[in-house]
């Protein structure tokens, strides 16, 4: 740990995190869930929301993906995913659904706003966003794709829009 300069647990739990959250909606695979929770401790995400039916843990198949990063990052459940939303803007966080839609900004114009805190929302592996919360959201973004399949896994995504909002903000300051 040293060697790589990496965060204990204790130290992480009290570092300073980028002012954004991930919201999970209804997702299927704990193997996915887990490995967005590795994603999250690695762009030091303030929390992950946990919603629907995505399982939380402690579960044997989110610990094999997380590798300790259930035990590290912040998280929540909530039932109702909409209602997240509107809390969550209340609170002052301007919220990304992650979707292919005919209004989504492509993540290559996405400008990410330093301190303005930001939770961006994944949905299903199958039906995506959930369409009450695509219609809620401030914003959506798209990764723009070139080859044959139109989607990607949902923790690479989780992984793509991290890295991206994470560079972005570090360039800025």
């Amino acid at each position: 740990m040293d060697e790589l300069n990496r965060l204990s647990a204790e130290d992480f739990k009290t570092s300073e995190k980028f002012p954004f959250v991930l919201v999970l909606d209804d997702i299927r695979s704990m193997n996915n869930v887990g490995s967005v929770f590795r994603t999250a401790d690695a762009f030091k995400a303030e929390k992950i929301y946990l919603c629907g039916i995505t399982a939380t843990p402690p579960h044997r198949e989110i610990q094999k993906t997380a590798l300790g990063a259930d035990e590290t990052v912040a998280w929540e459940y909530a039932s109702d995913v909409t209602a997240l939303v509107t809390t969550l803007q209340a609170q002052g966080y301007i919220v990304m659904a992650i979707e292919q839609v005919s209004s989504s900004v492509s993540l290559l114009d996405f400008k990410a706003i330093p301190q303005q805190k930001y939770a961006f929302v994944f949905g299903n592996e199958v039906f995506g966003v959930n369409e009450k919360v695509v219609q809620q959201a401030n914003h959506c973004l798209e990764i723009p794709q070139f080859g044959t399949k139109h989607s990607l896994n949902v923790s690479v995504t989780a992984g793509i829009v991290c890295w991206d909002y994470v560079s972005k903000v570090m360039q800025q300051g």
